[in-house]
């Protein structure tokens, strides 16, 4: 499970359907939905 911040809600949510992915810089980062609007939400670092 990741917290991530949503941009629409304006709040950090939980995603436990998160996954891992490599971004195009080679950087860690994790990729999710939020569960209430929808969006999707990155965390980097992950």
């Amino acid at each position: 499970m990741a917290q991530m911040y949503c941009v629409k809600c304006r709040a950090k949510r939980d995603d436990p359907k998160a996954v891992k992915v490599t971004m195009k810089n080679g950087k860690p980062a994790m990729k999710g939905k939020c569960p209430v609007c929808g969006t999707g939400m990155y965390k980097i670092g992950g």
